[in-house]
């Protein structure tokens, strides 16, 4: 089992979104049961809430539900039991160095590291701009399933 981990700030925006958008694409590919596929924070701030409104708007409008999914913060645990733990921005890799040290078995990427960008996913809690966000996100996890020949 491919075990996969999307972390953003707030767990209610952006790494949700890749959740649910990286289940959905391998539940087309018939190949659900090869994953498990989650999200989390670097930050307290939003434990326990659910996706942020637009979020789930956007993700409704492409057929998926994110029902049920509440913001959970990172724990070191998380380290030692996902093979692949991806981050939506810079901003998240400097916030996860104290769940992830340095990590020693090069488990942490960018998700656009995926799409061969240097770019950040955008971030649309501050631009509003939820479109950008699935477009990058999209195709982070699609470069993502290409890197595992999938």
């Amino acid at each position: 089992m491919i075990k996969v981990l999307f972390v953003c700030h707030g767990n209610i925006c952006r790494s949700p979104m890749a959740e649910f958008i990286l289940k959905k694409l391998v539940e087309e590919r018939g190949i659900a049961e090869k994953f498990e596929i989650s999200s989390c924070a670097t930050s307290t701030e939003e434990i326990g809430n659910p996706v942020y409104p637009p979020a789930m708007k956007m993700l409704a409008e492409h057929g998926i539900s994110c029902k049920g999914k509440t913001a959970r913060q990172m724990t070191k645990e998380d380290y030692l039991y996902f093979d692949y733990i991806i981050a939506m921005d810079r901003y998240n890799l400097r916030n996860m160095k104290r769940f992830v040290g340095d990590d020693p078995y090069s488990k942490v990427r960018l998700l656009m590291s995926f799409a061969n960008s240097s770019a950040d996913v955008a971030d649309p809690w501050y631009t509003g701009d939820f479109n950008t966000a699935w477009n990058d996100i999209l195709k982070g996890c699609e470069g993502f399933l290409e890197r595992l020949g999938i």
